[in-house]
């Protein structure tokens, strides 16, 4: 079932999935119908599930589910990694790999694999408050109030200058 994300509870879970490149303005509404349609028809052991998707700055994709009628199983999990698989070769974008980082500078959005943004931290390029997005939220309640977030306060801190 398809929800909007903003009734759903702030202990839904979440996934968020970043492109590799901005999704051009054509695919949007593609990718728009995509999301609708596997979203309403996910299921969890025959259970529909309580799902919503945002798409965030035409490169995030955002999958909450509210688990307290059904939780995501594996078969639910494997089923939405091969929908967002089929995706990547839609758009042709990378939507998976998870060793790659975006944050903004200048007051543009930029994706950087991990091993330049930890050179570029090292050098100063990036500073505490660079502002992050941590895909590393695990509920909608962390998304909505620290996805994006100054490095210092999320896990890139680790790469910042002492």
């Amino acid at each position: 079932m398809l929800y909007d994300i903003q009734t759903l509870p702030p202990d839904a879970r979440v996934w968020i999935y970043q492109s590799d490149k901005a999704f051009k303005e054509e695919q949007l509404g593609q990718l728009e119908k995509d999301l609708t349609s596997f979203l309403t028809s996910w299921t969890a052991h025959g259970a529909d599930l309580k799902a919503a998707f945002e798409i965030k700055y035409n490169r995030f994709i955002i999958i909450a589910l509210d688990q307290s009628l059904a939780s995501a199983s594996g078969c639910s999990i494997d089923s939405q990694v091969r929908f967002i698989q089929s995706l990547q070769d839609e758009l042709d974008v990378d939507l998976l790999d998870k060793m790659n980082v975006t944050y903004y500078q200048n007051d543009r959005i930029h994706y950087k694999p991990l091993l330049d943004f930890k050179k570029m931290a090292k050098d100063g390029a990036i500073g505490k408050n660079t502002i992050v997005f941590n895909n590393l939220v695990t509920n909608l309640g962390e998304y909505q109030n620290h996805w994006e977030t100054p490095a210092k306060d999320s896990w890139h801190n680790r790469f910042l200058r002492k």
